[in-house]
Formats: C-alpha cells, sequence, structure tokens
C-alpha cells in the first residue's frame, strides 16, 4: 500500500466519475483508492483500467472540483471491504454501505470483499424449500424456493415497486422461528421520493426490524450503481453463512444498474454490443446473480427477487434476455391487466418458476399443491384462447363450455390473482379450489379423481338435470 501525489504529468484526464492516471506504481485491478484534494473528505474509488501506461479510477463519489493538479491517490492495497456484523438489520445504508439512517456504523465482526468469494460448485446444494409471498399468483403457480433467483420482468409504469414493497412487508418462512429470516432491501437508482417511499413503508410496517436496506439515488455517481447490489449480496451472505438465516435479497431496479453498466463502459472506449450495452454484460451480471443459492454445510440460504423494467415491454431486450439464461424462471407483470385494474398485474402463462417442484407439495406445501397449479395454467390458458375465438365468432357461437372458461378467467384475474391483501397460502389454495368449481369435472385433467372428490365433491358444473 503506497501514496502517490498526482500532479499534471500523474493525473492526465478527468472524465466524468473517470480519473485516469499515468502509471508510476504497482496495484492491481479491482483495489480500492483514495482521491483527496486538500483538506476535502476523501473520496472513495476503485481501479477498474490498467495498462502498462495508465491506471483508470472509478470514482464512487462525485467529481464535482477536482482539479488535475494537487489531487493525492491512496492506493489502499486491497479490494473494497464491508464490514459486517450483527447490528445490519433494522438499519438503512447508501449504495456503499454507509449509515443513511442516521445511526453509526455497524460494529464489524468481520471485513468481506464487495465481489464476494466464488463458490465451489460441488459445495452448492439443490435449493430446496418454500417462501411464502403472500402474493396468490406467486405463491400458488410460481412458488419461490429457498436459494433461487426468480426475477420479476416489469414495464416502465407498471407497479413493480409497490410489489417489492409488499412481498418485503409480508414474505415469510412456514413452520419456522422467524428470527431464522431476513430481507436485505436493495434500490438502484431510485429517485428520492421513492427511496423514502420504501424506507417509510418497511418502518411503518415494522418490517424494518429484520431487513437491511441499501438505497442507491439516481442523483448519484453511475459507479455507485454498479457497486449497490454488490454490497447488499456481501451483507446478505454474511446473514444467510455466518448468522444461519434465511435471506431474500430484492433487487429493483436492474435495468438502472445495466444503464449505468453501459455508461461507464462507453466512457472507457470499450466496443459495444447489443444495444450499446458492453459484450461482457452477461458475465457481469452473472457474478450478481450467481450469489444466490445454498451451500453444504451452511443452514442459511440466500434467495433472490430482481425486478427489472424491460424498456418498450420487449422481453426480447439484452437486460431481460440475458436475465433468463442465468436465473431460474421469471414474473410477467402484464400492461393490459394493469389497465384493467388488476392488482398485481402478474400474467401466469408467460411466468413460470423452474424450481417449483422442489419447494411445493408433500412436506413443503400442501400435497395436492403441484396438481392444482398444473391444472390452474391448463384451465387458464384454454380460457385465453377461447377469448381468442371469442373476439373472431362472436359469444353467440361459443358453446356452454366455452362461456363457462371466459366466466372462469375473469374470476380468476379478478379474485385470485387481483389483491387488495396479502393472503396465506392456505388462502390462496382455498380460493383456487373454489374458483375450479365453475367447470366441470370431464376438464379438470390435471387433478386425480381422488384429489376432484377431496375438494370439489360431485361434478361442480354439472347443472340440474345433467346425467
Amino acid at each position: 500500500m503506497g501514496i502517490e501525489t498526482a500532479t499534471r504529468d500523474t493525473v492526465q484526464r478527468i472524465d466524468g466519475p473517470l480519473l485516469f492516471l499515468r502509471r508510476n506504481v504497482q496495484v492491481s485491478l479491482g483495489e480500492a483508492v483514495e482521491v483527496q484534494l486538500g483538506d476535502e473528505p476523501p473520496r472513495i474509488g476503485r481501479i477498474t483500467g490498467l495498462d502498462e501506461e495508465r491506471i483508470v479510477v472509478e470514482v464512487l463519489d462525485r467529481t464535482q472540483g477536482l482539479r488535475l493538479d494537487g489531487v493525492r491517490v491512496r492506493f489502499r492495497g486491497e479490494p473494497l471491504r464491508l464490514g459486517v456484523g450483527p447490528g445490519l438489520l433494522g438499519r438503512v445504508f447508501d449504495g456503499l454501505g454507509r449509515p443513511a439512517d442516521g445511526g453509526p456504523p455497524v460494529a464489524a465482526h468481520a471485513w468481506r470483499p464487495i465481489d464476494g468469494h466464488a463458490l465451489n460448485p460441488a459445495e452448492r446444494a439443490l435449493p430446496r424449500d418454500f417462501i411464502e409471498t403472500g402474493i396468490s399468483a406467486i405463491d400458488l403457480m410460481n412458488s419461490l424456493i429457498r436459494g433461487q433467483k426468480l426475477p420479476v420482468f416489469s414495464g416502465g409504469g407498471l407497479p413493480h415497486d409497490r410489489l417489492a414493497i409488499e412481498i418485503a412487508r409480508h414474505a415469510r418462512l412456514r413452520g419456522t422461528a422467524t428470527e431464522a429470516f431476513a430481507i436485505v432491501f436493495v434500490g438502484i437508482g431510485v429517485s428520492y421520493d421513492a427511496a423514502e417511499g420504501f424506507r417509510r413503508a418497511m418502518a411503518d410496517s415494522g418490517a424494518l426490524g429484520h431487513t437491511a436496506m441499501f438505497l442507491n439515488l439516481a442523483s448519484e455517481p453511475s459507479p455507485q450503481r454498479l457497486l449497490t447490489p454488490r454490497v447488499a449480496l456481501t451483507a446478505a451472505e454474511y446473514l444467510a453463512y455466518d448468522e444461519g438465516r434465511h435471506v431474500l435479497v430484492i433487487l429493483t431496479d436492474m435495468t438502472n444498474y445495466c444503464e449505468a453498466l453501459r455508461e461507464v463502459s462507453a466512457r472507457h472506449g470499450e466496443i459495444p454490443s447489443r444495444k450499446g450495452y458492453p459484450g461482457y454484460m452477461y458475465s457481469d451480471l452473472a457474478t450478481i446473480y450467481e450469489r444466490a443459492g445454498s451451500a453444504r454445510g451452511h443452514r442459511g440460504t440466500v434467495t433472490q427477487l430482481p425486478i427489472l423494467t424491460m424498456p418498450a415491454d420487449d422481453i426480447g431486450h439484452p437486460v431481460p434476455d440475458l436475465t433468463g439464461y442465468i436465473t431460474e424462471g421469471q414474473v410477467v407483470l402484464d400492461r393490459a391487466l394493469d389497465h384493467r385494474g388488476v392488482y398485481p398485474p402478474i400474467h401466469v402463462l408467460p411466468s413460470l418458476s423452474r424450481l417449483f417442484d422442489q419447494g411445493t407439495g408433500e412436506g413443503f406445501t400442501d400435497v395436492d399443491h403441484p396438481a392444482l397449479a398444473k391444472q390452474l395454467f391448463a384451465s387458464y390458458a384454454k380460457a385465453v384462447r377461447v377469448r381468442v375465438l371469442a373476439s373472431v365468432v362472436g359469444a353467440d357461437g361459443l358453446t356452454d363450455d366455452d362461456r363457462r372458461h371466459l366466466a372462469f378467467a375473469e374470476r380468476f384475474e379478478r379474485e385470485l390473482v387481483a389483491q387488495d391483501g396479502p393472503r396465506t397460502l392456505e388462502q390462496s389454495l382455498a380460493l383456487a379450489w373454489r374458483l375450479l368449481q365453475a367447470l366441470p369435472a370431464a376438464d379438470l385433467t390435471r387433478l386425480s379423481d381422488a384429489q376432484i372428490a377431496r375438494h370439489l365433491g360431485p361434478d361442480p358444473a354439472a347443472e340440474p338435470g345433467d346425467g
């Protein structure tokens, strides 16, 4: 670790958040630095570019007022680290892990590099068991499993922030002590009003007591957005693997992260790829998403619920496209449902939880839960096809069975997908069985006769005089 006093010959250029230095010391990529001008407090940065002739430093605080002469750069000789300890929960931090609630710094029991440590694939355990979110369309049909990474694909103006807060407030484990569960809530590039809304909602509900919040504001330098999820995940890993908690990490909005990555990449002069994003965005996102999971020998798990907005509602846009390759499913918010007043506007047909079978059914939720979910998918998919048919031939051209499915779709969206408060899994299951009573038993092909008899009784759609 050394100190280099920069002169006009050393500091070659300042470009936004980037500081370009002539290389005259031995340093390494990712190394933390302190940039100081006169008696001002030091500004934190890290080395993000390096060759034989120059060093590129990303300054994580504002660079206004920095001059080419008189700047001192101190190289720490280590990566950026976060102090972690039992005092993380109940606190609000900025995007770099500094207290933003007026409280003292966390009493650090350890200092962990924010980029984390690679987890040996042989040590990974298959995600198992169920996290109840309180959202029926997720809990019933796209269940969130401990250790999973399940993104929410949204669009501009859709209520994904409201959904994030409601999940953070009401998510819980089933049949486990509440002390074993924690939330890490991460706001990336959010407005001041949104950040205050997140903070107040968590505090007013009492959920802040088991939550650590990391809030990066849109007004802060873009390089901070690249570190905020890494800082937050470092805290989550401590809570999971050191304290043995099951941690749900909610990240909103990962599209803001990717926009910052594109901006910083352009300032570095890197060759752009699709839509101007750097070609390494896939591997960069993987360094974040792959920090979810469970490890053998550790009681705790890290589960991720990243939220991203799709530009122009384009699910083929690079951000959702690459995210889909790395994660294990998606929950899709639909603008048409939102326009019809359905909240949350979750479109269940393109939504998917690839680990659904690992945390539902006997021993986890309900023995008939998997079959019920499959039947709901099948019945709603048929109803959507009938809607298309009705738009062509008109309602008069439909059969009685078609009309029953149309009515089922309307009730499914208005009564099960839409909700004005959290539901327990038992409430969601009971509601789903009640909706299926409107359909004839012959159409319930994903359920066994025993399941139909147990939950629905005689032919649920049989009319007086039938048979």
